[in-house]
């Protein structure tokens, strides 16, 4: 059988590796040991940090509806009930754009839940 050097495969995983690394504090970029670690944790609280940003903006959309609500005398929960009793189907995200963006236009819309 013929001899298998694996100096070539070697070389490029841990290039791969330390690309990936670019940009991480003291030794995490440039040692193939502990970048490797740092590379373990960084994923995973990348799969975290992705969960946690859709829960982020959800309350962020609510905050903002709620205080554009509020100036038009109802409350946030009173208003979300009142637009699935009417069946109007737009999502928080959408009804906070238009409460910060256009407020007539919300108006019109707590108008016609009223």
């Amino acid at each position: 059988m013929s001899r298998v050097k694996r100096g070539t495969i070697s070389n490029k995983t841990r290039k791969n590796i330390l690309k990936q690394t670019k940009g991480f504090k003291w030794g995490r970029k440039n040692k193939e040991r502990l970048a490797k670690e740092a590379l373990l944790h960084s994923m995973s609280h990348a799969f975290r940090g992705r969960k946690e940003k859709k829960r982020v903006n959800r309350r962020l959309w609510q905050t903002k509806i709620n205080g554009a609500v509020r100036e038009l005398g109802m409350t946030y929960s009173t208003f979300i009930y009142a637009l699935k009793k009417a069946e109007i189907k737009i999502d928080r995200k959408i009804l906070a754009q238009i409460a910060e963006v256009n407020p007539k236009v919300f108006e019109k819309v707590v108008e016609k839940v009223k």
